[in-house]
Parts: C-alpha cells; structure tokens; sequence
C-alpha cells in the first residue's frame, strides 16, 4: 500500500540532509512501528508523506497504491485516502468540530466523486464515533483543540480518522503527553480502525503505546536511515537497552 524508496530529504531553507536514503514497505492491512532517538527523522517522514510545506525531496519516491505521492498537493493526498494523526495537534479559533469535520469529510467525498452527507447523515455518525471516544456534544461544538487538554486533543483527532475513514493512517507519536488512561483510549479507537484493507504507520519513542497498539513490524530509525527492522520484540529490545547497541551495529 505504501511504498518509500530511496527517499532523501532536507529543509528547503538549509543544506543539510534529515532522510538519508530511508527505504519502507507498508502493506494493506498492515501496522508498521518507527522507533529512534530524538532527531532521527520521524516526524519529518510523516510531513513529507503528508505534504507539509518547507521541505524538499532530493531524491528517491513514496507511492500510495501505486501512485505518486510526492507528485499530489496535500489535499489530493488526503481525498487519495491519507491521514496523518499530529503530535501537536493545532487549534483553529472560531471554527467548530463540527463544522470542521462535516466540511473535510464531504470535501473528500467530493473530490472521490460520493455524494456529500446532508446533517442529519453527518450528526448520526459523528455522534456514533464521538461516543467511542467519550466525545460529548458540548466537545463537538467547541472550537478545532482550542482549551482541550492533551488528551482531550488526542481524542478529538481520532475521532477524525473515524469520520473520515482513510485508507492509510500516520500517527506522528500520538501517544506524547499522554496520561495511561487516555491512551488506552486513544488506541482502542485505533484498534476498531484496523482492518485488511487499511494500512498504519504509527510513529513513536516509547514501547507503552505498542502494548496497547500492537504492530506487525517495527522499524528503527536513526540519522535518516532504517537501520533494522524486526517484530515486535524489536519494540522490546529497545526498551529494556536503548537504541545504542542497535546504531553501533548498523555502523
């Protein structure tokens, strides 16, 4: 489903490269895990796939069901069915959840040619999915994360993955200020999202948030590269020694 060749990447602004090479394989129905210290190149995998502006690819591909990805705008990315789930989720003052997530879904549905929700359809489902996730109607009417707390912001952006239904998912250390309590929900609402036809990359530091999501491979990461790539031991390994061992072998 998702396939990363060869990709090297660096700020537009700088010379520096961060993506070094970085080779990956997602298939559909599939959870992928990326580990590596701070400064590894995670989050600037996760931009690039998704199509945030100020970076630029020197050399390499990543396609999506065989198409190119790089070669999309950012909505277009996101009508072909990608979704990237921030680590710091940003508020958008003055607008509503609901009128945010009932103008995205029916934008997207648009752009693949379905017919839009009229609102009855949309409040039926967003209300079904909010109650997942212990979202309320009073969250529902509050403006985009604006006064939501860290997990309140969490919560809010997979209700958005379940609206919206995209076929691969990014998740750019979605467990980050997390107490245990909100990420067990959190990732029981990625769980009920999991399905043969939908692929995820979930990107993350810490092995907590991998007993609750369990992957089928984990992957790490480090200055710019894949340096190894295993089960979810792996994610365990990690955990109990560090990443140092691991880097000092790939050398």
């Amino acid at each position: 489903m998702l396939n990363i060749d060869n990709l090297h990447v660096k700020l537009e602004d700088e010379g520096a490269p961060i993506l070094k090479g970085l080779s990956l394989d997602v298939p559909a129905g599939e959870v992928h895990a990326v580990m590596g210290p701070n400064g590894s190149g995670k989050s600037t995998l996760s931009y690039v796939l998704s199509g945030r502006d100020g970076y630029e690819v020197t050399a390499g591909s990543a396609q999506m069901d065989g198409e190119d990805l790089l070669a999309m705008e950012a909505e277009e990315r996101a009508a072909h069915g990608l979704f990237l789930a921030f680590q710091y989720p940003v508020e958008i003052p003055g607008v509503s959840n609901m009128i945010f997530l009932r103008t995205a879904l029916n934008a997207q549905r648009k752009a693949r040619g379905e017919p839009e929700l009229n609102a009855a359809e949309f409040l039926k489902l967003v209300r079904a999915e909010g109650q997942k996730l212990r979202i309320d109607a009073d969250m529902l009417k509050r403006a985009v994360n604006v006064g939501f707390s860290g997990g309140e912001k969490k919560r809010n952006e997979i209700l958005q993955m379940a609206v919206l239904q995209p076929r691969f998912c990014i998740l750019d250390e979605t467990d980050s200020g997390l107490d245990v309590d909100a990420m067990k929900l959190v990732a029981s609402g990625v769980n009920a999202l999991r399905s043969p036809d939908r692929g995820f990359l979930v990107i993350t530091h810490y092995q907590r948030l991998l007993d609750h999501i369990q992957p089928d491979v984990v992957h790490i990461l480090h200055d710019g590269r894949i340096i190894k790539t295993g089960g979810p031991d792996l994610a365990l390994k990690v955990e109990n020694e560090g990443y140092e061992g691991l880097i000092e072998a790939a050398a």
